[in-house]
């Protein structure tokens, strides 16, 4: 194994749905936090501001800007975060999902909500896992994750952040979106330096407090994927939506858009 990582960490990985890595990002942080303001300077297509009229703050997020951010790209091709998610994963393989930024700026009350990533994408596996890493130290802002619910027999609800309504036409499908804190659920959050990173499986539920504090919380994050994951269909639009793909169900995703970063 990568020397980030141990035994123990992968066992809780494989467990909990969600760890922490420190350090994984250390040697980027720089490189990360120039490719965050290069894209906020030059939002890409599907750039969004996630406040409501008169919310206070700022809450920028973009994604799929890896190969026209050299940063980005960079950190991508060279780092070890392919290395420790084949690690993590227990894979033989690691492919390219999709980059994410998210930035939450001095005063944003408005939280992330508690979400699971895995039905918003044209993904499905075990083997799967995101990477979070902040850009400026964070302790109340962290990202949260409920351990254990990557198991859970039912997914989450997707909603739209804004308008908190549901997009699935069969709701029956999934479980509405729970209260963590309120139903008393183990929840894994961490202070955290610039360049550590939250690993966690697409199926966790996790989210996120405002950022009420004097600086930013600027955080990169990587989505990746294992030997598992396969293309399938979606009862509603997906996000990313990755149009013209030309995919069909069952297959592996194709990798002249999704390359293969790390082999055994």
């Amino acid at each position: 194994m990568h020397d980030l990582v141990t035994q123990e960490q992968v066992d809780a990985f494989q467990r909990d749905g969600v760890v922490l890595i420190k350090g994984l990002f250390a040697g980027y942080v720089e490189t990360l936090r120039a490719g965050v303001q290069r894209n906020i300077d030059d939002p890409g297509p599907f750039s969004a501001e996630n406040l409501k009229e008169g919310e206070g703050g700022r809450f920028f997020d973009d994604y799929c800007n890896w190969t026209r951010i050299p940063e980005f790209e960079d950190v991508v091709n060279n780092s070890a975060a392919a290395e420790v998610a084949a690690d993590l994963m227990c894979s033989k393989s690691v492919q390219m999902f999709h980059d994410h930024v998210l930035v939450k700026e001095p005063g944003t009350s408005k939280p992330t909500p508690w979400h699971t990533d895995g039905p918003y994408y044209f993904v499905e596996g075990q083997q799967t896992v995101s990477f979070w890493s902040p850009l400026d130290p964070v302790t109340d802002a962290s990202l949260r994750c409920v351990a254990g619910s990557h198991l859970w027999e039912k997914p989450v609800l997707p909603t739209r952040w804004l308008s908190e309504e549901d997009f699935y036409p069969d709701a029956d499908a999934y479980m509405p979106v729970p209260d963590p804190d309120a139903e008393g659920m183990i929840v894994r959050e961490w202070a955290m330096e610039p360049g550590d990173a939250v690993a966690f499986n697409y199926s966790i539920l996790h989210g996120a407090r405002g950022n009420e504090t004097k600086q930013r919380r600027r955080a990169f994050s990587l989505r990746l994927l294992g030997d598992d994951a396969r293309y399938v269909e979606r009862p509603g639009p997906t996000s990313p939506p990755f149009p013209g793909h030309d995919m069909n169900a069952g297959q592996r995703l194709r990798e002249d858009w999704f390359p293969i970063l790390y082999r055994r």
